[in-house]
């Protein structure tokens, strides 16, 4: 396995709804710039598992990565494994002043848990939009379920690439027959908890997902979301949630993703 790897940080999305990721807002908050997204980050920090092991980290593969300050669009990082052995390896995203953007530990279990079961949640429909976000309305998704979400991986979708240059991708995500990549994947939680409630802005912190099997082009994906917890802390108002992603033909199970995230930042005068 590589002991580094070196690339650029791209934002993909910097009109996103969540105008965290665009310039004005966020250095409103008192950052330098839009924030490149923590699905991205957590990519780079899977990057090294893809070269490592392929297709086996997509289809069995588990992920926990913990995003601790900023990382901004065109900066140049290291992601750096610490300690590695055949079927594991823990990781920091480094910024060039050497600031660590993010932690992560990437594994091949020997005992993958069994898969979530779909359990039938409804699907909102395409152009349905949750609520203003408030601590009432998280409370009320937490006692009475969330709306589900269906969607179709294509390749070129914005989410598609986690590069600037496509070509520099691992071969597994190049290419009309592409397989998901993990900020598409990981991207899936954070678009189901936004589509339940309208927030504008916030902030994915952390994610840990356990892969049941790739994701092929064209496949039809369906989305359940369950909020497990909701805090507060320094100012900052938090919640958890799990997303299972599930074949639309099948209900196999894709991927289950426990999601934490800010869904109200502490006020900017604070």
């Amino acid at each position: 396995m590589i002991d580094h790897w070196q690339a650029e940080a791209f934002n993909q999305d910097p009109d996103s709804d969540n105008q965290i990721h665009g310039d004005d807002l966020a250095q409103a908050y008192g950052f330098e710039g839009g924030l490149v997204p923590g699905v991205t980050i957590s990519a780079y920090l899977a990057h090294p598992a893809l070269i490592a092991w392929g297709e086996t980290f997509l289809g069995q593969g588990h992920l926990h990565v913990r995003v601790v300050s900023p990382l901004y669009d065109g900066e140049q990082f290291t992601v750096t494994i610490d300690e590695q052995s055949t079927d594991r390896y823990t990781a920091r995203l480094l910024r060039t002043d050497g600031t660590v953007s993010a932690h992560a530990e990437a594994s091949l279990p020997t005992a993958v848990p069994p898969p979530p079961l779909r359990r039938g949640d409804p699907l909102a429909a395409d152009d349905f939009q949750g609520p203003a976000s408030s601590e009432t309305l998280w409370r009320q998704l937490q006692e009475n379920g969330c709306h589900a979400m269906r969607l179709k991986w294509r390749p070129e979708h914005r989410m598609g690439t986690y590069l600037r240059d496509r070509s520099q991708l691992p071969r597994q995500h190049q290419g009309d027959d592409a397989l998901a990549n993990i900020s598409y994947v990981l991207g899936v939680s954070n678009w189901l908890a936004a589509k339940n409630a309208y927030m504008n802005p916030w902030v994915h912190l952390e994610s840990q997902s356990q892969n049941y099997a790739a994701i092929p082009a064209g496949a039809a994906v369906i989305a359940e979301m369950a909020v497990t917890d909701l805090f507060e802390r320094k100012g900052h108002r938090f919640f958890d949630a799990r997303v299972n992603l599930f074949d639309g033909n099948d209900d196999r199970c894709f991927s289950c993703i426990d999601l934490r995230a800010i869904h109200q930042l502490r006020s900017i005068s604070a």
